[in-house]
C-alpha cells in the first residue's frame, strides 16, 4: 500500500510538471474580463505569457499543487481502494462510486490548494496588476488569505469543488478501468506503456468533459475579490451573471487548453506510476527471491485491471 502511494506521488509530480502551464492558461482564460480581454485564445495566451513573463510565468502557482500532491494522492488512492474492497464486487457502478468517494474526500485539500494556485496564477496580470506581488508563494498566499478571511476564505469555492470532483473522479476511474480491460493491459505486455498512455490520457479527457462548466464557476468564485471588488454572492449568482453577460460559451472558456493538458498529464502520470512500480517490485522480488506476480497495478489503477 505504501509503495502504491509513493508511486502515485512520483507519477503525480511528473504530471504536474507537464500540465501546469496548460492550467495557468486555462485559469487566465476563464477569469479574464470579457469587456477587456487580454487573450484572444489558448495559443495567444501562451504566447503572451511567455513574451511578457518568460516561460516561468507558465509555472506560477505550481508550489500549491506540489505541496498538496502527497496528501491528495494518499487520500484518493486510499479511499478509492478501500471503497472498492468494501463494496465487494468490482463492477462498473462500484468503480464509479469508489472514484466519486475518493474525489469527494480529497476536496478538503484540493480546494485550498487550487485557491492558492488560482490566486498565484492571476497575480500581476490584467485587472489584477495593481495587486501584484501580494503573495511570495503558495503558502504565503494561504496564510494571508486565512489572516484576512479566516477558514471561510481558505475554503472559498469548496461547494463548487465538491460538485466538480465527485462525479469527475467517478468517470475518471470508471473510464480508466474500462480502457485498461479493453486494451488488455498486462505487466508482461511489451506494449503496456503505449496502452497506459492512451488509457490514462483518455480518462483525463473524459473526466474533464464531464464537469468542465462547474470548473469555470469554481475558478471565478476563487478569483472573485482579488481586485478588491466581490462580484458573486454564490454559485447560482455566478452562473446567472456569467451567462447573462457572456452567454453559454462562458462555460467552455479555457476548454481547449484544459483538454490539451488533460491527455499528456494523465498519460504521463499513469506511465510514470507503472514504470516506477514495475521497477520497485522487480527489485523487491529479486531481494526476496519471490517469483510471484504483482497483485496490483499502479496506485491509480484497479487491482484487477492487470
Amino acid at each position: 500500500m505504501a509503495l502504491d502511494f509513493l508511486a502515485g506521488c512520483v507519477g503525480g509530480a511528473a504530471g504536474v510538471m507537464v500540465g501546469h502551464p496548460f492550467d495557468t492558461v486555462k485559469v487566465r482564460l476563464q477569469v479574464q474580463n470579457i469587456e477587456k480581454p487580454l487573450y484572444r485564445g489558448t495559443f495567444h495566451c501562451f504566447q503572451s505569457i511567455i513574451k511578457q513573463e518568460s516561460a516561468l510565468g507558465l509555472y506560477k502557482g505550481i508550489g500549491s499543487p506540489m505541496m498538496g500532491l502527497t496528501f491528495i494522492n494518499a487520500l484518493v488512492f486510499g479511499v478509492q481502494g478501500n471503497t472498492i474492497r468494501a463494496l465487494g464486487n468490482d463492477t462498473p457502478l462500484n468503480q464509479f462510486l469508489a472514484g466519486s468517494a475518493a474525489g469527494a474526500i480529497q476536496c478538503v485539500i484540493c480546494c485550498p490548494m487550487e485557491l492558492a494556485k488560482t490566486r498565484m496564477q492571476l497575480q500581476g496580470t490584467g485587472e489584477y496588476r495593481l495587486k501584484s506581488k501580494n503573495y511570495k508563494n503558495s503558502l504565503d498566499c494561504l496564510v494571508k488569505i486565512y489572516q484576512k478571511e479566516g477558514l471561510k476564505g481558505i475554503n472559498r469555492g469548496m461547494v463548487s469543488t465538491f460538485l466538480r470532483e465527485t462525479p469527475s473522479f467517478g468517470f475518471y476511474f470508471l473510464t480508466y478501468d474500462y480502457l485498461t480491460r479493453y486494451l488488455g493491459c498486462e505487466v508482461e505486455d511489451s506494449y503496456i506503456i503505449p496502452k497506459l498512455l492512451l488509457a490514462g490520457g483518455m480518462s483525463g479527457i473524459v473526466s474533464w468533459l464531464s464537469t468542465y462548466p462547474v470548473d469555470v464557476i469554481k475558478s471565478r468564485l476563487q478569483a472573485d475579490g482579488v481586485g478588491g471588488v466581490v462580484q458573486y454572492k454564490g454559485i447560482l449568482d455566478c452562473i446567472r451573471k456569467s451567462y447573462h453577460s457572456e452567454g453559454w460559451r462562458v462555460f467552455t472558456r479555457g476548454l481547449t487548453s484544459t483538454l490539451l493538458r488533460a491527455f499528456p498529464v494523465n498519460a504521463t502520470t499513469f506511465a510514470t506510476v507503472t514504470v516506477f512500480l514495475m521497477y520497485m517490485r522487480s527489485e523487491d522480488r529479486q531481494l526476496r527471491g519471490d517469483l510471484t506476480s504483482c497483485e496490483a497495478g499502479p496506485a491509480i489503477q484497479q487491482p484487477s485491471s492487470f
